[in-house]
């Protein structure tokens, strides 16, 4: 795999999509419709989609392509795939609140190695560079002509005074429990995968997730907070978080930066 190349590709084409969901958004009216699991779908989500797995497959036509939209045409048997959530948070998107993001992801041998999230109503952008190192690019974006960036690097955390967020459509008695374990100086909420993106900047140092989610949700922000020296595990045995398993859902997860003393499920 050409990383350099994986790195333009995967940023323009999330800006690209950006862009044609943020027509839809801004549109007056726009369809929703449920898929079989109940869960929303818009016609943002299905151009996002379709545009993203054009620019993948003609990018790079020999890797494997997990799309949450096409997940019925996986192959399961791929240690290396390209893994795409075209519009995570599409119940922000609904709702007009912006905490939506475009997220692609490369996976090899289970663990997501670059990636690309970026949230166009909030105009921030985060991808992991061509040896890996996640980055912050400041705006206007130009998907032909990458603008300034900033290397991210999780906090170095005070487990006397952590930051903590969690999600704003999920948060249930579970997870505010699990948080009680900890010395929590404050508190923030954020739709999709911007969680991730905020433990990378260091704006919070613990996300935990207890609660269903599936790969295409996490890769793209897993690997971007790993990028930014951050780690994420499972809930119940603190044992890395891993890419590739049967179905792709994940088990309820941890996302922090070194240093936050893990509590006990």
């Amino acid at each position: 795999m050409n990383y350099g190349e994986l790195t333009t590709v995967m940023r323009r084409l999330a800006l690209e999509a950006g862009d044609k969901i943020m027509e839809i958004y801004e549109s007056d009216d726009f369809e929703v419709k449920s898929k079989s699991d109940e869960s929303p779908v818009t016609e943002a989500d299905e151009a996002a989609d379709a545009l993203i797995s054009a620019g993948l497959r003609e990018a790079f036509p020999d890797v494997a392509l997990v799309t949450e939209e096409q997940a019925d045409s996986h192959d399961l048997s791929a240690a290396t795939f390209l893994i795409v959530d075209p519009l995570d948070g599409t119940k922000e998107f609904v709702k007009r609140r912006g905490d939506f993001t475009v997220n692609i992801a490369l996976v090899e041998d289970g663990v997501p190695v670059r990636g690309v999230v970026y949230a166009p109503a909030r105009k921030r952008m985060f991808y992991t560079d061509s040896v890996g190192k996640s980055v912050e690019e400041q705006g206007p974006f130009d998907p032909e002509t990458p603008g300034e960036t900033k290397p991210i690097h999780v906090s170095d955390p005070d487990n006397g005074s952590l930051m903590v967020v969690a999600s704003k459509s999920h948060r249930d008695e579970a997870t505010d429990a699990y948080i009680g374990k900890y010395n929590v100086k404050d508190m923030t909420s954020a739709g999709s995968s911007l969680k991730f993106c905020l433990v990378a900047t260091g704006e919070a140092d613990l996300y935990p997730r207890l609660g269903r989610t599936m790969e295409w949700d996490t890769a793209a922000g897993h690997a971007v907070l790993a990028g930014a020296g951050g780690q994420v595990v499972r809930y119940d045995d603190h044992t890395p978080l891993a890419y590739g398993k049967q179905g792709y859902a994940n088990p309820f997860f941890i996302a922090y930066a070194p240093g936050v003393e893990l509590k006990e499920a």
